[in-house]
């Protein structure tokens, strides 16, 4: 066995074309360290969900440059496949480490491929290529980036001619096409070839931007910005001059590129203390609204001044935020179709019903919602938002910070804010309140151990609530396809329960809906839904043994 294991990464090494992987390699098959070669060489990184994801480093389980050109190798036989010999792919990529290395090499295999690659002009937000595809007529496009995971990992997104990420069948034939790539060898990689682009992409993608905002429509709101050290500081603050927005306040320590991300535990403005910096800002700074990107700038976080919560500034859900954008859509006159993922809020449903609109509901991710027929707006709770999906058929943390401040100026002008809008919508809905118990794991078995116990013994109850349907999501549904979640409906209450598409996590979405009679039974209701929700949480972690 161990023979073997050292064999394989001897193979392995002698087609790497990295130096710095290679002497990675070499040392650790020098050391005999065959538990670490055995957590590198037990698989072979899966093309999935968002494309590829992992930590850097040598061997099949890692990201790394011999990974990337059987990646594109295999994109590159699947589009050929499709009948799609001489088109365009665009390639874009964030500021992680070995980003533009893979961008590179993605470039020379789609050009030795025998189609056309353009590169984006410098690191820019993942939306940026999202609409690039579209701009430029391209048949696929491949972004560069690991989102908001931790500084050691990169990642890999695909997407096709229609500018959104990739659905099975797809996902699965270009993950078998990359299965049947041969020796690295006889992959043709040429030195050049292809085409950088300029700066006018991203001029296009800046002119579209203006369409999001109403037209006359004010443009006061102060804000506080921070990039979480990733690519969205040049191309927000572009974004907020040309539609005539006062300069954002910088997080200085946080707005420009490094890949170690320094001042954060994790690089994503939902986890503990990724804010801090931002609170210490607009401490100081004293701003309408707080806005931050994460990393790859297609998430958008929204804090607001509250002098109820300890240092007066509290971070917005992702669904608060899209139930803000939403109701200011449809008082601005939107048509077409809402969507969401189901592990949103249900508040969506209930304002696209009341407008006339029509709605619906999605497997996670938006590779899914930005497939829905007549989309005007899709939202998902993870803080991604969709707000012109002619231009960009994913999330965009840009065009969404836009139309939060659009949405922020109107109401100041009214003397109102975005907290005074929640509360209308509670009156006109109920209280829909949410939280999610997220779990990280570094042994993906207890993942796989907690699903498994649920499905055997679900629970009856929880908070106190009784469960009143139970359904196992992996068989689908009337409207969803298959997919590895649990579904509960509770009196008052929702679960989902599924494992992340991107992070080592198991994570539950918990929702309750709390009736408020009028504007003096808000606190009352706000202390019900954190009561219960807290319970459900209790419950829950300890039927699924967590």
């Amino acid at each position: 066995m161990q023979h073997d294991l050292i064999a394989q990464a001897r193979t392995w090494l002698a087609e790497d074309p990295d130096p710095e992987t290679r002497d990675e390699l070499a040392a650790l098959i020098d050391a005999g360290d065959t538990d670490e070669l055995a957590a590198r060489f037990a698989g072979t990184l899966q093309f999935g969900t968002a494309g590829l994801r992992g930590e850097l480093g040598a061997g099949p389980l890692r990201m790394n440059r011999s990974v990337v050109i059987r990646a594109a190798a295999g994109l590159a036989a699947y589009l050929k496949a499709q009948g799609q010999e001489g088109g365009l792919v665009v390639i874009g990529y964030d500021a992680r480490y070995r980003s533009e290395d893979f961008a590179r090499d993605t470039a020379a295999v789609m050009t030795g491929a025998g189609l056309r690659a353009a590169v984006l002009p410098r690191p820019l937000p993942t939306p940026v290529l999202a609409y690039a595809i579209r701009h430029l007529g391209a048949v696929a496009g491949v972004e560069v980036t690991a989102s908001h995971n931790p500084p050691r990992d990169n990642g890999y997104k695909v997407y096709l001619g229609d500018g959104s990420q990739i659905v099975p069948p797809a996902d699965g034939e270009i993950a078998a096409a990359i299965a049947a790539v041969g020796p690295l060898a006889g992959v043709v990689r040429p030195e050049d070839g292809w085409e950088t682009l300029g700066e006018e992409v991203l001029d296009a993608y800046l002119a579209r931007t203006d369409a999001v905002l109403a037209s006359g429509s004010p443009r006061t709101a102060r804000t506080v910005y921070t990039a979480m050290h990733g690519v969205g500081t040049s191309v927000l603050t572009a974004a907020f001059a040309r539609a005539g927005f006062p300069e954002p306040v910088l997080v200085t320590e946080q707005a420009e590129p490094d890949p170690a991300f320094p001042t954060v535990a994790f690089p994503n403005p939902e986890e503990p203390g990724a804010m801090d910096l931002a609170f210490a800002t607009a401490r100081r700074a004293a701003p309408d609204l707080i806005i931050a990107n994460d990393p790859d700038a297609d998430r958008c976080a929204v804090a607001v001044p509250d002098t109820s919560v300890e240092g007066g500034w509290r971070m917005l859900r992702g669904d608060e935020v899209g139930a803000l954008l939403a109701a200011h859509l449809v008082e601005r006159g939107a048509t077409g179709v809402f969507a969401e993922s189901i592990v949103s809020s249900s508040l969506l449903g209930r304002i696209a019903e009341k407008a006339g609109l029509g709605y619906e509901e999605t497997l996670t991710g938006f590779k899914w919602i930005a497939r829905v027929d007549g989309l005007r707006y899709g939202y998902e709770e993870a803080l991604g938002y969709c707000v012109d999906p002619e231009g960009v058929r994913d999330k965009d943390g840009i065009t969404a910070a836009l139309l939060v401040a659009e949405l922020a100026s109107v109401l100041k002008e009214q003397g109102r804010t975005l907290l005074d809008l929640l509360d209308d919508l509670a009156l006109a809905h109920g209280l829909h309140a949410t939280d999610q118990l997220s779990v990280r794991v570094e042994d993906l078995s207890v993942i796989a151990d907690a699903m498994a116990r649920l499905r055997e013994q679900p629970p009856t109850a929880l908070a106190g609530l009784a469960v009143t349907s139970a359904e196992d999501l992996s068989q689908g549904t009337d409207l969803l396809p298959p997919t590895d979640g649990l579904r509960y409906q509770l009196e008052g209450a929702r679960v989902i329960v599924r494992p992340s598409g991107t992070e080592p996590k198991l994570k539950c979405y918990l929702e309750v809906v709390v009736p408020v009679a009028d504007a003096a039974g808000l606190p009352a209701a706000r202390a019900r839904g954190a009561e219960l929700l807290a319970g459900i949480k209790r419950d829950l972690a300890t039927a699924a043994g967590i």
